[in-house]
């Protein structure tokens, strides 16, 4: 019984310590850690079959997120024509918009204008807009630079315009129209093209 116990607690022993074992004065094998004893042997061990709970005995590297390219910044970007607060006369509600940005364009960036916070057209290259039928009034403008991903790298604060739409009776009034007009402005329709007053003289011919 008592070798059994010595087994036991041997087995209990961590798996570094040495194991010796001898014959006591009574014959009995003994198992200790301490080679007190002068016959004392060196007991070979197996090796352990425990796993270690980091076998590469690195600490475990989280899984890295792809790369997120980094915003590009501009450092000038704004409307130039027209200029703010600009008044614009147009029948047709025209406008010609340029814009411009400092460092240039970057690969893979677009321009896109805003009329009123919604986009006029897909974004392009060119930094020239040309819009047509805006209602009289005023309006708010904005330019942004989208990147390849969609993302908007600089946009402006909104710059105000003021749409007059002249009518044809207003354009007569400001400059009315002669004889050789009709048909050829907008405002002097041929229909409207007084009668030529014949000369008397030439009634009789």
């Amino acid at each position: 019984m008592r070798l059994w116990l010595l087994i036991i607690c041997l087995i209990a022993l961590p798996v570094t310590a040495e194991v010796f074992t001898y014959i006591d004065a009574q014959g009995n094998r003994v198992y200790t850690d301490q080679p007190g004893s002068g016959n004392a042997k060196r007991v070979p061990m197996a090796p352990s079959n425990r796993m270690s709970a980091n076998p590469g005995g690195a600490a475990p590297v989280a899984g890295k997120k792809a790369a997120t390219k980094p915003l590009f910044h501009y450092d000038m970007l704004r409307v130039l024509v027209p200029e703010p607060d600009a008044t614009v006369r147009s029948s047709a509600g025209e406008i010609i918009v340029s814009v411009t940005s400092e460092p240039g364009l970057q690969r893979g960036h677009r321009y896109r204008l805003l009329l009123d916070g919604q986009p006029t057209a897909d974004p392009g290259l060119s930094p020239v807009f040309a819009l047509s039928n805006i209602d009289r009034g005023s309006h708010n403008l904005s330019v942004e630079i989208l990147d390849e991903q969609g993302r908007t790298v600089e946009r402006t604060a909104n710059q105000p315009f003021h749409m007059l739409r002249i009518s044809l009776a207003q354009k007569r009034q400001v400059r009315p129209c002669t004889l050789p007009d009709y048909g050829q402005r907008p405002e002097c329709p041929l229909k409207d093209k007084p009668a030529e007053e014949k000369n008397p003289f030439l009634r009789f011919f």
